[in-house]
């Protein structure tokens, strides 16, 4: 009779190996490689060479996983060493089960030259060939870059601590390159990618980030083409939707409120908070079923959009249709961000973008406009004619051309200038109640149904089961 495998023993959890089972469920880790080789400068390394990987389970599904260990010569990336990544990488893919890569590397190891570069084209190759495959994360909890910074950018998701740094080209680079004194932190610290999109979750500390990858693992699908897993419904945190959103079009609020009182409580996992922070990405559950959602979010900039709103909108629609995962996706925006500046950054390009993703995803796609959406941008935020499946509205709800004040001073604008007794907000009032409401937004078919805040959840579910069998 074969014996069992028996798990190694627990590790220090700021080492490779004990950073691999605080990731894994408690005793289902088990090494494919691992440990430091006892190398010596000038010697070929041997088995482990910096890098412990191995097999083991989040949740009871099972995970790849890797870590590079900094104190082994910086954690830098030799030609055994970057065999270890992609042998665990490739058995990811045929197993059909997400990579997890802790991350903290100087790039290539200087003392094997070409093999050292060959290792990182091999490992570029094989996350480019995997995206096709399976879910890919890296949490970086040190010091990468170069080839160490390339690396987690080409994964799906890159989960940063606080006292984590990624660049391609440190401090001392930059100053004899650039002539530019520069700190670690201010170069390729959290602050700086987490706003710039290349941190997609950043997390008080390794233990932190491993909390969030599970999180994140538990709301994606073991590989590409495979339904999500489902989760036990749980009733939403927050408080009836619609108390959250001011009548006033004009007032702010927070559109996570509104997703907190709708989603399943504890389940929302915000992507790129910090990017664009006039759109809301985030994964979560809906009744049990793992979504993504996007929303305008009203406490920045209004909820208007812009080029850099736009680029994070459409990087998510296009995962999340890679994955398979439905699109909730929540209404509130005046248009997009007008100007010379946005101009200059290809809003255009950018808004086309998301228009593309939008209307090329193939997964089930509802809408719900919260409180207004005028323009482009209405057409933009996953309409009815782009591809929506189902777009709900709530009551108060304004949709059009644009705002009403505007729209009456170009189709009256004359007549105003010449009867000083024409009122504009008898004008725009009249306006609203003809071309903006959500009832004329119904009858015109922009809508499919008017329905109240409180059935938010019910409607949104229920069109989600509706468009399950696709």
């Amino acid at each position: 009779m074969a014996t069992a495998v028996k798990a190694p023993p627990p590790a220090p959890a700021d080492t490779p190996l004990g950073q691999l089972q605080m990731l894994c469920d408690p005793g289902s880790f088990h090494p494919l490689r691992s440990g430091v080789s006892s190398m010596r400068l000038g010697e070929r390394a041997m088995p482990g060479d910096g890098v412990a990987a191995g097999a083991g389970e989040v949740d009871g599904r099972p995970v790849f996983c890797y870590a590079q260990d900094p104190a082994f010569l910086g954690g830098s990336l030799g030609e055994v060493h970057a065999d270890t990544i992609v042998r665990t990488m490739r058995m990811a893919g045929d197993a059909g089960a997400p990579v997890v890569g802790f991350v903290r590397s100087g790039g290539a190891r200087l003392q094997e030259g070409h093999a050292a570069l060959a290792g990182y084209g091999r490992i570029f190759r094989a996350s480019v060939e995997l995206s096709r495959k399976v879910p890919q994360i890296s949490i970086l909890s040190g010091i990468s870059a170069g080839g160490g910074a390339y690396s987690p950018a080409l994964t799906d998701f890159v989960v940063m601590t606080k006292d984590s740094r990624m660049f391609l080209t440190g401090p001392k680079v930059v100053a004899e390159a650039m002539g530019e004194e520069i700190s670690m932190e201010a170069l390729g610290g959290p602050k700086v990618h987490g706003k710039n999109g290349v941190a997609h979750i950043v997390a008080d500390d390794a233990t932190a980030a491993v909390v969030k990858t599970r999180h994140l693992l538990s709301l994606l699908p073991q590989k590409i083409g495979a339904p999500a897993h489902p989760h036990l419904v749980v009733d939403p945190d927050g408080e009836d939707p619609g108390a959250v959103v001011p009548t006033e079009q004009r007032k702010v609020y927070d559109v996570r409120d509104v997703a907190n009182a709708v989603l399943d409580g504890g389940s929302l996992l915000e992507i790129w908070p910090k990017w664009a922070p006039n759109m809301v990405t985030a994964f979560a559950r809906l009744e049990g079923r793992p979504v993504g959602l996007i929303a305008n979010q009203p406490r920045q900039l209004g909820g208007v959009i812009d080029a850099a709103a736009s680029e994070k909108a459409a990087l998510f629609v296009e995962d999340c249709n890679r994955f398979g995962l439905p699109l909730v996706v929540f209404v509130d925006t005046p248009g997009f961000m007008p100007g010379k500046v946005q101009e200059e950054a290809g809003v255009i390009r950018h808004g086309a973008s998301l228009l593309k993703a939008f209307a090329g995803a193939s997964v089930p796609k509802v809408t719900l406009v919260l409180r207004k959406a005028f323009g482009g941008a209405a057409i933009t935020m996953n309409s009815k004619d782009l591809g929506a499946d189902v777009v709900f509205s709530w009551p108060d709800a304004q949709i059009g051309i644009m705002a009403a004040r505007q729209a009456v001073g170009i189709v009256h604008g004359r007549r105003m200038r010449e009867d000083a007794s024409l009122s504009r907000d008898e004008l725009a009032d009249a306006y609203s109640s003809e071309h903006l409401t959500a009832e004329a937004a119904a009858a015109s078919g922009w809508v499919d149904e008017v329905i109240s805040p409180d059935s938010s959840r019910a409607s949104l579910a229920w069109a989600l089961r509706s468009l399950s069998g696709r």
